[in-house]
């Protein structure tokens, strides 16, 4: 059906859906609520139209509210009939005895002069009305309200989000320093400000014990403001990220990065600074054990190792440059490794062992008791040895290289000493006077011996068991060695005295040395000190480029004496030095000096056979002569002395330590070592030696009287490079 035009009372009157629908009831006001009161039967004739209307405000149906209306009383409503209203078709939910119980107020009693049934703000009222059936579900209240909740809220977050754009996120901080909502660049130099000092300050490192200085600056430690900055991210994109940081703080760890470039040195570097704390810090672990001072025994206290956490302590740094505060020590990590032998255990040890066996001397008997000796608590305590055992254990044993050492000759009495084999000279040949094997008691039998009885109480004893003792040296290692003839020989004159009774004193103790294949024979090495206790005398030496005199002087001539034989063997120079100035009784250029932990003499035995040396001392000569086996014919040649250089006169006032010398001319000198092979006499190969004399100046002595000399030029040093390290000295004395 068509709608009607509006009633006066500017309500819109609407077909009902069918000849029986009856117009709605309304609710009377009334102190206890509304009641329904049932309208006349029949009001209407069957079939006729019906007036089914009811006043339905404009405000509701254009969602605004209008002007005041007044209010107009519907018919009563029909028993059984639904109280519901129509618009257009679409059925609507009328307030009924359940609004009337909950609302006293009617719908023509409102104050704002809205319709009955409309709530303040134009929409259904709250309740089981408020979603009236019919309404569009975008309008219902229960999805307006999120709806408009979620836009001011996604409003919010995009004013956030586009305020902070660019920025550090809000409430960031590294270690310590707030730089949320800060621009990068900003950030980064506060982060310099506040945390690069602190990083390049020195830390003072512990590990355990031990305590040591790291310089950052030296290792080129550094902040990394930029990489900082970047490792706090982009602005957070979820809502909730963003709303968690307005009540919480967010930690961004500090880069610190190493800059190569500012490495101060090798050794400033971090590993090389943190190495050198380990080498301190590292160590193994010493167990308990027994030191034992003459004859009395202590225990010594264990220590457990330890070792430096490199990779831990990296970290540990790393992180305190930042963190921490510079005047903290920083503690380092480090892994135990306790010790396998404890106190009580040695403690047990030195009572029931220790002190037992150095309580008195061991009796050995041999011979059916006819022999004894004894073994003294001394040696006893300079044999003992303790190395730890299993599960913790500490085992007593005996040396037996240092009881035999101990001892000496106090067992000697069980029988005879060995011999070794040695070389004698005789009328310019030499002959090997062979080794005898003796008897006597085994060291290391003795040893086995003494153990089992250490902690029984005195007196003790044991069997002497003597056997077969073999030379350290025998014929067979002696005829080994090939030293059978002469393969050089160079003597020297003896001019004065005092030199002469050093040169005597050195081939003494040279005199019989054996220089074994591929060693190095060392002068320096082999005699040791040349004091006056060794024997030695002053004599005339070389200081400064002048004649002076010093304890052991005169050793140059036989060091001489020596390189020549060496020379004419053909044997390897390793290291020698001439004289600085000319010395007319060597020959030029051929000769060599020597200065105690200064100048040195050596060569080496570069052959397949041994080097026997004889040395033959009178008070006018020095003969040195090599034994082995000869390999080549070896020819001096010299060359022309050139460049000459005329000696410098120098006046000196004669204290009492004035020596006056005529001088001496400088000059170069080579000589050249030519090896010739002994079948056909051709030449094997040359070798050179370049010598450079300085001229020997002219000293007058001048009485203290005298008016003042000019000055005197420098001197040449006799300063000598030192002997080149490293090789092993080589010779034995088997005679």
């Amino acid at each position: 059906m068509a709608q009607q035009p509006p009633a006066h009372d500017e309500t819109v009157r609407m077909r009902p859906d069918g000849p029986d629908s009856r117009p709605p009831v309304e609710a009377s006001p009334g102190t206890s609520g509304a009641v329904d009161t049932p309208g006349p039967q029949n009001a209407f004739p069957a079939g006729g139209e019906v007036d089914d209307t009811r006043p339905v405000p404009r405000d509701w149906l254009s969602g605004a509210p209008e002007a005041e209306t007044a209010a107009v009383a519907e018919p009563p409503a029909q028993p059984g009939v639904e109280d519901t209203g129509v618009l257009d078709g679409a059925a609507l939910p009328h307030a009924s005895d359940d609004r009337a119980d909950g609302d006293a107020t009617d719908d023509g009693g409102s104050d704002d002069g809205g319709s009955g049934g409309a709530g303040d703000d134009g929409l259904p009222p709250a309740g089981d009305g408020a979603d009236r059936a019919g309404s569009p579900w975008w309008r219902r209240r229960a999805v307006l309200v999120p709806a408009g909740a979620v836009l001011l809220l996604g409003a919010v977050y995009g004013a956030d989000l586009a305020l902070s754009s660019g920025d550090v996120p809000r409430s960031t901080v590294v270690a310590g320093v707030e730089i949320g909502g800060l621009s990068p660049a900003a950030a980064e130099k506060l982060l310099a400000e506040e945390l690069g000092s602190r990083v390049a300050a020195d830390r003072t490192i512990v590990a355990d014990d031990v305590e040591g200085l790291l310089s950052p600056t030296r290792a080129g430690f550094r902040l990394d403001a930029e990489e900082t900055v970047d490792a706090a991210d982009d602005q957070p994109l979820n809502p909730w990220t963003r709303l968690t940081t307005l009540f919480t703080e967010r930690e961004v760890e500090p880069v610190v990065g190493v800059d190569e470039s500012a490495v101060a040195d090798e050794l400033g570097s971090f590993e090389a600074q943190l190495a050198t704390f380990a080498e301190q810090v590292d160590r193994a672990p010493a167990d308990a054990t027994i030191a034992i001072d003459g004859t009395t025994a202590r225990v010594v206290e264990p220590l457990d190792g330890r070792t430096l956490d490199r990779d831990g302590a990296e970290e540990t740094i790393t992180a305190a440059l930042t963190s921490a505060d510079p005047g903290t020590p920083v503690e380092l990590p480090v892994s135990v490794e306790p010790a396998s032998v404890d106190t009580p255990e040695a403690e047990r040890v030195l009572a029931e062992t220790v002190q037992p066996a150095l309580a008195a001397p061991v009796e050995v008997t041999g011979d059916g008791g006819n022999r004894t000796a004894e073994v003294p608590v001394t040696a006893l305590a300079a044999a003992l040895t303790f190395t730890p055992g299993d599960a913790g254990t500490l085992e007593v044993g005996i040396d037996p290289a240092a009881l035999q050492n101990a001892l000496g000759d106090e067992l000697a009495v069980f029988g005879s000493p060995a011999r070794d084999a040695r070389f004698e000279v005789t009328g310019g040949s030499v002959r090997i006077v062979p080794s005898v094997d003796g008897t006597g008691i085994d060291p290391t039998h003795l040893a086995e011996q003494l153990l089992p009885v250490l902690d029984d109480p005195a007196p003790r004893s044991v069997t002497a068991e003597p056997r077969p003792v073999p030379a350290d040296f025998t014929t067979q290692e002696a005829e080994a060695l090939g030293i059978r003839e002469q393969i050089s020989t160079f003597t020297t004159n003896i001019g004065n005295p005092a030199s002469g009774e050093n040169i005597r004193v050195v081939a003494a103790e040279v005199d019989g040395a054996l220089v074994l294949p591929g060693e190095t024979f060392s002068l320096n090495t082999f005699t040791g000190p040349r004091g006056k206790a060794q024997g030695y005398v002053e004599a005339a030496v070389i200081q400064n480029g002048e004649l002076s005199k010093a304890v052991g002087g005169g050793i140059s001539q036989f060091a001489t004496t020596m390189f020549n034989a060496v020379f004419f063997a053909g044997l390897e120079d390793v290291f020698h030095k001439p004289h600085s100035f000319y010395i007319s009784r060597y020959p030029a250029g051929r000769e060599a000096t020597v200065y105690e932990g200064a100048i040195d003499l050596q060569w080496r035995n570069d052959g397949d056979t041994g080097v026997f040396i004889d040395t033959q001392w009178t008070p006018s000569a020095l003969t040195v002569t090599f034994y082995g086996t000869k390999r080549y014919e070896i020819e001096s040649v010299s060359s022309e002395r050139r460049n000459p250089r005329q000696p410098a006169v120098i006046d000196k006032i004669d204290d009492g330590n004035c020596t006056r010398q005529s001088g001496v001319p400088g000059f170069d000198i080579t000589v050249t070592r030519v090896f010739k092979d002994l079948s056909t006499g051709a030449v094997v190969k040359r070798e050179d030696f370049r010598t450079r004399y300085n001229a020997e100046a002219v000293i007058n002595c001048v009485p203290p009287d005298s008016p003042a000399p000019p000055a005197a030029p420098e001197g040449t040093a006799p300063a000598g490079a030192p002997a080149p390290g490293g090789r092993r000295p080589g010779g034995r004395r088997v005679r």
